[in-house]
């Protein structure tokens, strides 16, 4: 990845610990749900942002 993006990644960066405190999604979607649930996301998100 290093190679790929030109950048030094930070220690640990594929564990679970760092990606619980980073945060992360992965989740496999089909594209006639995509749009609807990138928008629950994103609003799931604001509503933490503004709380």
């Amino acid at each position: 990845i290093k190679e790929t993006i030109g950048k030094d990644l930070p220690k640990g960066f594929q564990s679970a610990e760092f990606v619980l405190e980073h945060g992360f999604l992965d989740f496999i979607v089909d594209r006639r749900e995509l749009k609807q649930r990138l928008a629950d996301l994103l609003s799931i998100v604001n509503e933490r942002v503004s709380e």
